[in-house]
This record gives C-alpha cells, structure tokens and sequence, in this order.
C-alpha cells in the first residue's frame, strides 16, 4: 500500500501534516520532493480562491 503525506521537516524530523495509519515502529520507504515555491506565479492566473490554489499545488506535487 501507498499513498502521499505532506510532511514538514523540523529538528531533525520529518513530521507528517496529515494522519497516517501506520503502527508504531513501522519502517516505511520515504521519497522525497521538494515542494515547489510558486511565490513567482501570485498573480499569474489572476484573482483565484483558496482551495483553487491548493488544487494547483496538489496538481504541481503529483507531477
């Protein structure tokens, strides 16, 4: 089974931003992607909602 979690590095730890169904000392094969800083596109698509942006960067992180 596999699946996507975004996850933030702090300290020395990567720590998941989501829930994962994963049991205690479960070892798990992690790929990282290095999220995509879009900052240069604001304004590029012009005026968009919230969850229009997070669908775009979904999309970008699927890639």
């Amino acid at each position: 089974m596999s699946f996507t979690v975004r996850a933030r590095y702090e300290k020395g730890v990567l720590k998941p931003l989501e829930n994962v169904d994963l049991k205690d000392g479960e070892e798990v094969i992690i790929i990282i992607k290095r999220r995509p800083n879009i900052d240069k596109f604001v304004g590029v698509l012009g005026r968009a909602s919230a969850r229009e942006l997070e669908a775009y960067e979904e999309e970008v992180y699927s890639s």
